[in-house]
């Protein structure tokens, strides 16, 4: 990565170290609270009767590495959507950026690098929530940090590249309401993608999320996913190569025309 870009990913954190108390909270309350409504409340009633659909885990296990994978999904678009949109238009802080030696590829790229970071700092906090319900090992636990922060950033590179051609944050809610919440609920999530109509399993397939729930799953607990590792990886890596490629493209088309 350029200089120029690390710069401005600096730039980014210094700004976190201002307001990083808002989001902390809820780094770590929200996969509690998921945790134990979810997996301990709903999961109960689940491990009566549903175990062998679960691979012989418990639902508590089952559903941990499956919220690792689509918190980091969430994280990434929350960071990809609104921020972005504000940088250009309402607080203007990346034309303000190009009046330095900072390029627009220089933006996109440090905008990314940051939205990494975050993914780390929220797939680890979710991995010790997980090591505290008991559900996360060494090692799977924390290996399976890679695979979240990968399914994030699949996400965070296209939507980056969505969020900088908009004129108005309307389709972003769209994205969010259309796009991201049923993504959440039927990529694996909650529940394996055979109690889907057959009708309906091969969007489950094409989707990101659904590739990172199972590559997230299998790191973390050691069983089998649908395809193989290496083909989960490569597809989201796919998306994040495709949508860096489209991020800097957007940026450049917005900032330096």
């Amino acid at each position: 990565m350029a200089a120029p870009a690390v710069r401005f990913m600096e730039t980014q954190a210094r700004v976190y170290r201002r307001t990083w108390k808002a989001s902390a909270f809820t780094t770590f309350l929200n996969p509690v609270l998921f945790l134990l409504a979810m997996g301990m409340g709903l999961g109960t009633l689940v491990d009566r009767g549903q175990a062998a659909s679960l691979q012989g885990l418990s639902y508590l296990q089952f559903l941990a590495p499956g919220l690792l994978a689509a918190t980091a999904m969430q994280t990434a678009a929350g960071d990809s959507s609104f921020p972005v949109m504000a940088g250009i238009k309402w607080q203007k802080t990346y034309y303000a950026a190009l009046a330095t030696p900072i390029s627009a590829r220089d933006l996109a790229f440090g905008h990314l690098a940051w939205v990494c970071v975050r993914l780390l700092m929220a797939t680890v906090a979710f991995v010790v929530v997980m090591a505290v319900f008991g559900v996360a090992r060494f090692p799977g636990g924390i290996l399976a940090i890679a695979p979240a922060m990968l399914t994030g950033m699949a996400f965070a590179a296209p939507i980056t590249a969505f969020a900088a051609r908009l004129k108005n944050d309307t389709n972003l809610s769209t994205l969010f309401r259309f796009g991201i919440v049923p993504l959440f609920l039927f990529s694996g999530t909650f529940f394996p993608i055979s109690q889907l109509p057959e009708w309906l399993r091969p969007v489950a397939y094409v989707t990101p999320l659904w590739h990172g729930v199972e590559l997230t799953r299998a790191t973390a607990l050691g069983t089998a996913s649908a395809f193989s590792p290496a083909l989960h990886t490569g597809y989201l890596l796919l998306w994040v190569a495709v949508g860096a490629v489209l991020a800097e493209r957007a940026f450049r088309w917005r900032l330096v025309r």
